[in-house]
């Protein structure tokens, strides 16, 4: 195994080649940032980047989100050279089930590590800089103390309401009334308490298993495309929404993440996890939401709190169009901590060339090694 050998244009992940990582978490949801080792990714734009990456090195995603390197609550970040001359750095964000455009916990960590790996010009007490996201140039802004991260806040692309008051039929669960949003990724949003969640951590696997089957049931009622992108399918991912715990916060959310590429035939497959924070992107299309139907008005901060009662806040700075229907430009302020720092290997011999999943911690959702 080589310590120098990076992954090359075309060939990677490869057998020898080294990859250097630093973990971080923000409000406890982790995201893994790829800081070393892959020169660039083809491709004119980010999302360019991350078309291909999906369609000819997805083994890479596999072997940093899948055992024995990864969990089934992991997220991974793969820093690459900027395509917009603008941005300071480019990502990709990798999930279990997909290539999100956008994301608010792994925006955070990915900017804590530049700031705090000094892969960025670093100034006390505010750094500002921009990232290109497949979902477009992001601005960030750091709060910087003795060369530590201490918050950071960035705005985030256009979110809109998708449709209102839908209603759709779950098995099990009858009819629920949902929204559809985007906030840098396709929501369906619907009320947990009229689920009869109060969205505790202990209520994890009842939450999981509701936020699937609600997901399935609006991705065949009510498929929602971006207008720009329509490619971009939804919902891919569910949020349940409720009044917040204690002091400090405006609402509690809990974000329910597919672990797998589903089969939406197969309810046995709906298998998630919770996102640990808040989320950003949810928070976004839940503040769109509320905007919509005259609830937040422009500048009213909105304090959102996750599972874990860690809390991400949000603003809405700006109104504008997308395609024609009413978006709202938001921000969201949170923080992320460094946990390690690693190097990834995958040696030539080695037998889970893209990891695998087991069905005692992945659930129905698990595949064979390799997770083809």
């Amino acid at each position: 195994m080589s310590s120098s050998e990076p992954c090359l244009p075309g060939s990677c992940p490869s057998p020898g080649a080294e990859l250097v990582a630093v973990d971080a978490h923000a409000g406890g949801e982790p995201g893994r940032v790829i800081v070393g080792g892959v020169t660039d990714v083809p491709g004119a734009t980010m999302f360019d980047k991350m078309a291909h990456l999906a369609t000819y090195h997805d083994d890479f995603r596999q072997l940093m989100l899948r055992e024995p390197r990864g969990y089934p609550a992991a997220n991974c970040n793969l820093l690459l050279p900027p395509a917009d001359p603008a941005a300071a750095a480019g990502f990709v964000i990798m999930e279990q089930a997909e290539y999100p455009p956008m994301s608010g916990s792994n925006t955070m960590c990915v900017a804590t590590v530049l700031v705090e790996m000094g892969m960025v010009e670093v100034q006390e007490p505010l750094t500002r800089f921009s990232l290109d996201t497949p979902a477009g140039l992001v601005q960030v802004e750091v709060e910087v103390r003795d060369g530590k991260a201490r918050r950071v806040t960035f705005e985030n692309v256009p979110s809109f309401a998708m449709q209102l008051g839908a209603h759709v039929e779950v098995p099990g669960l009858g009819t629920v009334t949902v929204d559809l949003a985007y906030g840098g990724m396709t929501y369906v949003l619907a009320d947990a308490t009229a689920l009869g969640l109060g969205l505790s951590p202990d209520e994890g696997r009842d939450i999981v298993r509701i936020g699937e089957c609600i997901k399935a049931a609006a991705r065949e009622q009510v498929p929602q495309a971006h207008p720009h992108r329509p490619e971009v399918v939804g919902p891919t991912i569910a949020c349940l929404t409720g009044p917040p715990r204690g002091p400090g916060a405006d609402q509690r959310n809990a974000v329910v993440v597919s672990t797998g590429v589903l089969d939406w035939s197969r309810p046995a497959t709906w298998t998630g996890a919770l996102d640990r924070s808040p989320c950003g992107t949810a928070t976004c299309a839940r503040m769109a939401v509320l905007h919509a139907r005259g609830e937040l008005p422009l500048g009213q901060p909105f304090r959102n709190q996750g599972i874990l009662g860690t809390v991400f806040t949000g603003r809405l700075v700006a109104e504008t169009q997308v395609a024609g229907r009413s978006a709202v430009v938001p921000t969201i302020s949170g923080t992320a901590w460094v946990t390690g720092h690693a190097r990834y290997v995958l040696d030539p011999e080695d037998p889970f060339p893209a990891g695998f999943t087991v069905g005692d911690i992945w659930g129905g959702n698990a595949h064979q090694p390799g997770g083809k």
